[in-house]
């Protein structure tokens, strides 16, 4: 069978990770439209990456389980953006326990298909962190933040296309990406280079990480898979980069 291409897993990232910089300098509110889009198709596509049974019903949950986060990130108190965010994701946890009962006994990989799935309501809803960021206090602060942290993972995804051992892509990826968000702190106002370099390191160690689980599956999950494979880890990303941000912003 066909092994999956890392640039097919590379563009869903950069799409997504570009639309949702250029979202952030338009508004909170177009981040979380883009956002909310991306997060509900990543989710409905996880199953598809894991090949788990039943993946329609589940994603569609998974789906709901990013938009909904997503949704609530945005309306939720300036002071506590994120407050409503585990309650959407045990909503989604206790959708995925019901169709596995509904699939009845005996069913294959049940114990595969709930824990993976639940896996991927914890992704989907940690988009959320991307319209929090943008949320954060001061219009330049949030730019700068979201700016560096897509300029690291931008990096770390170009860095992961080399044909090289991981043993040199990975510290390579994950200093490239510590200079590119310093660089980009430097020019976007709002957040200073050293924590910008490094939120783009903690960032970059993650893309690579994934680089290295791409390249140890011998087939190709097909269309939605590759989509979910890409477009996750970035939005997943989205909760530490909100973290960082409340850290780490004067």
């Amino acid at each position: 069978m066909a092994r999956v291409k890392l640039w097919s897993i590379a563009v869903p990232a950069a799409t997504v990770l570009v639309g949702i910089v250029v979202a952030s300098f338009v508004s909170p509110g177009a981040t979380a439209l883009f956002t909310g889009a991306a997060a509900a198709l990543a989710g409905f596509s996880w199953p598809y990456l894991l090949g788990v049974p039943a993946r329609r019903s589940q994603g569609l949950v998974l789906g709901l389980v990013g938009a909904g986060g997503v949704a609530a990130a945005y309306f939720a108190p300036a002071t506590a953006m994120l407050t409503w965010l585990p309650g959407v994701v045990a909503v989604g946890v206790g959708a995925v326990f019901l169709i596995q009962l509904l699939r009845g006994t005996g069913q294959p990989h049940r114990l595969e298909s709930t824990i993976g799935v639940i896996a991927g309501a914890l992704v989907a809803g940690m988009a959320a962190g991307w319209v929090a960021a943008d949320r954060l206090p001061g219009a330049a602060g949030s730019e700068g933040l979201i700016t560096s942290s897509a300029a690291a993972v931008l990096v770390a995804v170009l860095v992961s296309l080399i044909p090289l051992p991981d043993r040199i892509i990975a510290p390579f990826g994950v200093v490239a990406g510590a200079l590119a968000a310093a660089a980009a702190a430097a020019l976007v106002p709002g957040l200073p280079v050293l924590s910008g370099a490094f939120l783009g390191a903690l960032c970059a160690a993650v893309i690579v990480a994934v680089r290295r689980l791409a390249l140890t599956r011998d087939d190709s999950p097909g269309v939605l898979g590759i989509l979910a494979a890409g477009m996750a880890p970035v939005l997943a990303l989205g909760t530490a980069v909100y973290f960082a941000g409340r850290l780490l912003v004067p």
